[in-house]
């Protein structure tokens, strides 16, 4: 079987986040062919698109205005996530900084109907809450207008039809939020969800008449289903049950009334597509001929008569995609490169579940290389971060070059991942933090009973709370290991709250425990403190800008592993973040990998 190396893999290229322009005609979306996503443009279908940003950073959105050919899309510094806002003509041709205040972040909250307007949220006035700001389109910087002032973690999900209010989100921590409806002239905030407990408001659109908001919610359900709230009576009225499954996002077009939703079923999408007869009945189109795998990112053309999506599989890239809002008939308008790796060589993962300590059933996505002998191949249990993530059988090239190379890929969804409902995800919360990583070991377990492996060659390895779950796993099981990959991973959870971002420390506390009730706990299980226990060689990656998990986690673990005597090499990056957004630093990283897992597996 042909070989490929790692530059190539991290060459195939990823199309996403498209849009229709206000006339229909034509879409923008990101494209990574430069290394970083950009902003391209296409007006036919199959066609070679039109490259119309050209930094070195990469651009997180582009939203076109919906009556000029004009687009507003963010980015940050080195992967600060201080995201900025710029204005973008039609052809590239002009770019104008809207915000340019570079020690804040900027989160996007929509144009208003004409395009005259957007909004955003921003911690400019204070570094750990975020306020609500209206901004012309042709203003910069401090001529934004302050609306409403906030005192937590606020985000916006668009204006109504008339223009004359926002829906702000304001996040208690990544599974409790609350939604309130923001006069824009008055600064009137109204909360419109007041409940108990912890519960999701997500992909939230206004109704048809501004009346009302559609959204998904776990409102009183163990798993997500699609609602519509009532404005007036504060009512909330189920218009799709979840079942078994969450029903994850919808998109909602106000004048036509036609929208999309779509379900995970065990990390798989499922397409519903419609139009509301009433204020809760869905007449449902045939199912859009989509390949089955993972989609998303659904936005409508001006008449609503088509709707653009990512699609993305195990075997194919993410590519882009419009289909037919009332028939169902699919298009792929991008041909993202797969860097001349032919597709058939692509290994799909087959759905598998394995017991745990407790009875309970774990999910994974469980692949194996093609001509596999039995007992002579080497594992990468690949741990996904959040916690509150969810593995899913999309495209990756790092686990394909992995694959290509004689290596089989475990990516285990352990309890506190999302998308198996409420209940499933809350299971490893605060002093229930170290079952998940028992769950690994299980996992390791399930694999010693797999004809095909080798029991001696198993890796662990993860990115960001994943690095977190690589070190546990090291330090609590250290016998079932012969290497791990840390990858901005969480070395003491001490140190990690007290040093990332303000504005990220209550969410993260809320999952975590806090500082003030429960620093005993925190320090009882950070991995630092337990590093006596390490064996296996470990190799740490890490950005220097990162603001979430600070680069002192990853000092602080390379120095307290090798005082132990363990061989560890690591690779810091003063140009990156939390991840690894360039190409040249892609390749680095993982080419540094692959020669550490040679050398060690």
């Amino acid at each position: 079987m042909t070989t490929y190396d790692f530059e190539r893999y991290l060459n195939v290229r990823s199309a996403h986040s498209a849009s229709f322009g206000p006339n229909g005609e034509r879409l923008s979306f990101l494209l990574n062919t430069t290394g970083v996503p950009q902003v391209w443009r296409l007006d036919e279908p199959g066609t070679w698109p039109e490259q119309i940003t050209f930094d070195d950073e990469p651009i997180s959105f582009a939203s076109w205005s919906p009556e000029r050919d004009e687009l507003i899309f963010g980015m940050d510094d080195g992967g600060n996530e201080r995201e900025q806002l710029f204005r973008l003509d039609g052809t590239g041709e002009t770019i104008s900084p809207l915000t340019d205040m570079p020690d804040a972040k900027h989160r996007w909250g929509g144009w208003n109907s004409d395009g005259s307007q957007f909004a955003f949220t921003s911690n400019r006035r204070e570094n750990a809450v975020f306020d609500v700001y209206v901004q012309d389109r042709d203003a910069v910087g401090e001529d934004a207008e302050l609306v409403y002032e906030g005192d937590g973690w606020l985000s916006l999900a668009g204006w109504s039809p008339d223009d004359d209010r926002l829906v702000v989100v304001e996040a208690h921590s990544s599974f409790d939020q609350d939604l309130h409806v923001l006069d824009i002239e008055s600064g009137e905030l109204e909360h419109v969800t007041p409940h108990e407990g912890h519960v999701r408001y997500r992909s939230i659109n206004w109704g048809p008449d501004g009346d009302a908001l559609y959204f998904v919610t776990d409102e009183g359900s163990d798993t997500m289903y699609l609602a519509r709230l009532d404005l007036d009576s504060v009512e909330l009225e189920v218009v799709e049950e979840g079942g078994d499954w969450n029903v994850d996002g919808v998109a909602l077009d106000e004048e036509s009334g036609r929208l999309v939703y779509s379900r995970n079923e065990d990390g798989y999408t499922e397409l519903t597509v419609g139009r509301l007869t009433d204020e809760t009945t869905i007449r449902e189109f045939p199912t859009p001929n989509l390949p089955r795998g993972v989609a998303g990112g659904v936005s409508f053309d001006p008449d609503a008569e088509r709707f653009v999506l990512t699609v993305t599989e195990s075997t194919d890239n993410t590519n882009v995609y419009v289909v037919e809002t009332e028939t169902g008939e699919a298009e792929r308008w991008t041909k993202a490169s797969t860097a001349g790796i032919p597709p058939e060589t692509f290994v799909p993962p087959k759905l598998v579940h394995f017991e745990s300590f407790d009875g309970r059933k774990i999910p994974a996505f469980f692949s194996v290389p093609k001509g596999a002998e039995d007992g002579d191949t080497p594992v990468i249990v690949d741990i996904h971060g959040g916690p509150e993530s969810q593995r899913r059988p999309s495209f990756s090239p790092t686990k394909q070059y992995f694959l290509n190379r004689g290596y089989a890929y475990l990516e285990p969804n352990v309890r506190g991942s999302s998308g198996y409902g409420k209940e499933y995800t809350h299971l490893d919360d605060v002093e229930n933090r170290m079952d998940s990583v028992a769950d690994i070991e299980s996992a390791v377990e399930w694999l010693h009973d797999q004809r095909v492996v080798d029991p001696d060659r198993i890796v662990a390895m993860g990115g960001s709370y994943g690095g977190f779950m690589v070190l546990a796993a090291l330090t609590e099981y250290p016998d079932l290991w012969a290497a791990g990959v840390d990858i901005v991973g969480i070395a003491n959870f001490v140190t990690f709250l007290e040093n990332t971002g303000d504005w990220r420390r209550e969410l993260r506390e809320a999952e975590y425990g806090s500082l003030e009730n429960d620093r005993e706990f925190l320090e009882s299980i950070s991995p630092i403190n337990n590093i006596r226990n390490i064996e296996a060689p470990l190799l740490v990656l890490h950005g220097a800008n990162d603001p979430r998990v600070p680069v002192g986690e990853a000092e602080q673990i390379v120095e307290e592993a090798s005082a132990q005597g363990v061989p560890v090499e690591k690779l810091i990056f003063p140009d990156e973040g939390h991840g690894f957004s360039k190409l040249e630093n892609r390749i680095e990283a993982y080419a540094k990998t692959a020669e550490f897992l040679e050398k060690y597996v």
